[in-house]
């Protein structure tokens, strides 16, 4: 999968060309480059649920394309010749940049389109919506300030979760078609069994709750929520996923300085 890396650039950046088999039918193939933060070390892939959730997007793509790590603390010079000011993901496409995920997202799902490339658009509208406040109710209870408000907090958080493992449990339209009896969907993702645009979103921010939680708060999904460990563990299995999820410890330090320490 990883071809080799890059030569290093001074300026705290690390290039890493990923080598895929590009479509038969594509006579040319676009020069695709993906710039994303790097972790502490200034070379590995950083945290940054935006960023994976582009990262895995071209993976899943299947052309070649080149991922720079830049280190946001030493390195951010690096975009000012062709995105001066933007945040983190940077596309740049043929030579010309692309900012905001959504927009690069759609940008990619346009280009990138059948049938040279798979379509990443789910087939169900509702997987693009299923966990969509997790995140938000997520940052609510680990930045909190104020200890009393703490449990109703966690409860808003696990109502959200408990959403999305009843969507996850509950069998889609063509499952049904195929066994009409089923009663728990065996699904391994949002939308059916290829992960789509609505996992890349979900998954990172999906990993650093689990990690957070846990690390902070004794707290993480709890087990019985099979459906959201189905995916997860499903997830894990992949190397779009795997490939892209920074280090553990690498989501711990970012929260260090917004989480309040337990009293």
């Amino acid at each position: 999968m990883w071809a080799g890396r890059g030569r290093g650039f001074s300026c705290g950046t690390r290039s890493t060309a990923v080598q895929q088999q590009p479509p038969r039918s594509m006579a040319e193939k676009p020069q695709i480059q993906l710039f994303i933060k790097a972790s502490e070390d200034g070379e590995s892939v950083g945290h940054c649920p935006f960023c994976q959730r582009l990262f895995m997007v071209l993976l899943l793509k299947g052309v070649p394309f080149t991922l720079t790590t830049v280190d946001v603390k030493r390195a951010l010079d690096v975009l000012k010749d062709f995105a001066p000011g933007a945040q983190l993901p940077v596309l740049l496409y043929n030579g010309e940049p692309k900012t905001d995920t959504i927009t690069i997202e759609e940008f990619l799902e346009d280009q990138l389109s059948p049938p040279l490339c798979p379509s990443l658009v789910p087939q169900y509208p509702e997987s693009s919506l299923a966990g969509n406040d997790i995140f938000h109710k997520f940052s609510a209870f680990i930045k909190n300030p104020v200890p009393a408000q703490d449990e109703a907090l966690q409860r808003s958080l696990l109502r959200a979760l408990l959403k999305l493992d009843e969507y996850l449990s509950a069998p889609l339209e063509h499952e049904l078609a195929q066994d009409p009896h089923l009663r728990v969907s065996q699904r391994h993702f949002l939308d059916g069994d290829h992960l789509t645009l609505a996992d890349c979103n979900l998954l990172p921010k999906l990993n650093i709750v689990q990690v957070v939680c846990q690390h902070y708060r004794r707290f993480g999904i709890p087990k019985d929520l099979r459906g959201v460990w189905r995916y997860l563990n499903s997830a894990s299995e992949t190397k779009e996923f795997k490939y892209t999820c920074p280090n553990s410890q690498e989501i711990i330090q970012a929260y260090r300085s917004v989480v309040r320490a337990p009293q």
